[in-house]
């Protein structure tokens, strides 16, 4: 399985934010840990229902969101 495949979205599931294999596990909230300074080990520790796959998925997610071609500043 490929890592974006493990992300899903699902209006009834979570308000529709991205969700790891359509449990009720976000994106952000797998960011929001990593951001503030757990280990993958420590997360899944937590999780058990979760995967290293599953935060390498998030990360992936993550990445994708940021590619843009470029970014237009707004007028002041």
């Amino acid at each position: 399985m490929e890592l974006l495949e493990r992300s899903s979205i699902d209006p009834n599931i979570c308000h529709g934010k991205p969700t790891i294999r359509g449990l009720r596990y976000t994106v952000e909230m797998l960011l929001e840990l990593l951001s503030s300074g757990m280990t993958h080990e420590e997360i899944l520790d937590d999780y058990e229902d979760l995967a290293e796959a599953d935060i390498l998925a998030a990360l992936a997610y993550a990445a994708r969101l940021t590619r843009v071609k470029r970014i237009q500043p707004t007028a002041a």
